[in-house]
């Protein structure tokens, strides 16, 4: 029997974020200290598997989680704006306690459909953008891993999708923590098993829990 293809997809690290904002697609929000650990953690976890490619969404803290998984694998960093973070009207908004302009009745109206949802990039795109990549690294490097660092949202989608569960979902269910593992294993073409690992799991206690990221 031919050995499985597998593609896991790996959230991002803590990122520094002292206004605790939204920050969705912005530049320039740099892993925290905690976040770069979270990296070195990961090149350790993926360090002796054969692992084919390395791949990051283009935003830098996907790149700067990537960077130290590509190293330790002696591989080259690829960058795919298919696993970019989703899309929200929400973008650079605050959201911390007390402040947050999510508490502004002015927006509500955003919020009108939750299952589409209304108030960015619907679910379905991304499920579509970051399955192509997914379907693409499997059958470019069958029998091997890939590896493709992105976010929090993208990825748990896909994972609903892969698990053939609703795409709607409450947030603060998601299982995908900063510098979490979902993997996806094929026999062919054929989706036979998803599993999710937390290899920084020590590193979670204290971390900014900041919502779409």
């Amino acid at each position: 029997m031919s050995a499985r293809t597998v593609v896991h997809l790996v959230r991002h690290g803590e990122v520094f974020n002292p206004d605790r904002v939204l920050y969705g697609r912005l530049p320039g929000f740099h892993l925290s200290e905690r976040g770069y650990a979270m990296a070195a953690r990961l090149g350790l976890h993926f360090s002796g598997r054969d692992v084919a490619s390395v791949t990051a969404s283009p935003l830098l803290r996907a790149q700067e989680t990537a960077t130290p998984i590509a190293e330790a694998l002696g591989l080259p960093l690829g960058t795919e704006p298919r696993i970019i973070e989703a899309g929200n009207d929400f973008e650079g908004a605050h959201i911390a306690a007390g402040r947050g302009s999510l508490r502004d009745p002015r927006v509500w109206p955003r919020f009108r459909n939750p299952f589409r949802p209304s108030w960015g990039e619907p679910y379905e795109d991304q499920v579509a953008r970051v399955s192509a990549t997914v379907r693409d690294a499997r059958d470019t490097f069958p029998g091997r891993e890939s590896v493709l660092v992105s976010h929090q949202l993208p990825v748990w989608v896909t994972r609903l999708r892969a698990e053939e569960r609703p795409l709607w979902h409450d947030p603060r269910r998601r299982q995908c923590a900063l510098a979490s593992v979902t993997s996806l294993e094929f026999a062919g073409r054929h989706l036979v098993a998803v599993s999710y690992q937390e290899p920084c799991a020590d590193l979670l206690v204290g971390a900014d829990p900041v919502p779409g990221a």
